[in-house]
């Protein structure tokens, strides 16, 4: 039964959370059942989520690389 671990920035999903994580869920499943044959059923989907401030793009985090693009 293959398992993915899927981390993500908070803020990404934040207007919808709920809804953007059974699309991302639902193709990564899908994705993995295509390529091994197995049923999607059997692929599990973990979203681990952080905060823009605590995930560092080398030594500068996602929120202040957000803002000076901005």
């Amino acid at each position: 039964m293959p398992f993915v671990r899927i981390t993500i920035v908070r803020e990404t999903l934040a207007d919808d959370p709920t809804g953007k994580k059974a699309v991302v869920s639902r193709k990564v499943a899908a994705a993995i059942a295509e390529a091994t044959g197995l049923p999607e059923r059997e692929v599990s989907v973990v979203f681990d989520e952080v905060e823009a401030r605590n995930w560092y793009i080398g030594s500068t985090d996602v929120e202040t690389l957000r803002r000076r693009s901005a």
